[in-house]
C-alpha cells in the first residue's frame, strides 16, 4: 500500500514533495511580503501544516529561508527570459539588455536580501546553495570576458562589470529609502551603456 499523501499536498497535481512544497510556499511569501517579518508560523500556516513539521524537513529556520530565497531568485530569473549570447547582435544592444535584466532582477530580489542583513547565517547558506557562476554578476562578467576574447571589446572586464552591477545596486537600494532616486529608465540605460563603452577620458 502506498503511503498516505500529506494533507497539504492532497490537492496538488505537480508531484512535489512536502519539502519542496514548504520551500515554494516560503518563496511565495518572500515575493509577497519580503523577509524581514517572515516567521516559521506564517510559513506553516500558508503551507497548511503544523509549525513543527518544518523541522522534520529542515535542520532549522535558516536552512528553509536560504532555500526559499534561492527559489525566489530562480523564479524571478525565469520570468526575465534569456540573456544575449556573446558574439550575437551588437555589444551595445547586448549590454543594454544585460543592464535592463540586472535592474529588473535587483528590483525584485534586493528587498528580500536587505531584510536578511541581520541574519548572516541565512545569507551564508544561500551563498553555498548558489555556487560559483550562478548569479547574474558572474554571468555578466562571463559574457564580457567572452566578448573580449572575440575581440569585440577591450579594457578591464572586471571594472566594467562592477560599474554595471553598481548601477543596479545604487538604483534599487537607494530607491528603498524615502526620497531615493527614481528607477533608471530606458534612455538612462542607453546613457550608462554608452559611457561604459566609450569611457570618460577627455578627447
Amino acid at each position: 500500500m502506498a503511503p498516505r499523501k500529506a494533507a497539504a499536498l492532497r490537492d496538488s497535481e505537480d508531484g512535489r514533495s512536502l519539502r519542496e512544497h514548504l520551500i515554494a510556499t516560503a518563496a511565495k511569501l518572500i515575493s509577497l511580503r519580503g523577509t524581514a517579518e517572515l516567521t516559521v508560523r506564517a510559513i506553516a500556516r500558508e503551507a497548511g501544516v503544523a509549525d513543527g513539521v518544518l523541522y522534520n524537513h529542515f535542520a532549522d529556520k535558516e536552512e528553509l529561508l536560504a532555500n526559499a530565497l534561492a527559489e525566489h531568485v530562480r523564479t524571478v530569473e525565469r520570468g526575465l527570459g534569456a540573456l544575449p549570447e556573446p558574439g550575437s547582435g551588437t555589444v551595445e544592444a547586448n549590454l543594454g539588455a544585460q543592464l535592463a535584466y540586472g535592474l529588473a532582477l535587483h528590483k525584485e530580489i534586493l528587498p528580500a536580501f536587505a531584510g536578511l542583513l541581520a541574519r548572516p547565517a541565512v545569507l551564508a547558506r544561500f551563498g553555498e546553495l548558489a555556487g560559483d557562476g550562478a548569479n547574474w554578476r558572474d554571468r555578466l562578467a562571463g559574457y564580457l570576458g567572452a566578448e573580449k576574447e572575440l575581440g569585440r571589446i577591450s579594457g578591464d572586464v572586471e571594472a566594467a562589470t562592477a560599474m554595471l552591477v553598481g548601477v543596479c545596486h545604487e538604483t534599487v537600494l537607494s530607491g528603498l529609502f524615502p526620497h531615493g532616486p527614481k528607477v533608471v529608465t530606458a534612455p538612462a540605460v542607453d546613457a550608462v551603456v554608452a559611457t561604459v563603452l566609450a569611457g570618460i577620458a577627455g578627447r
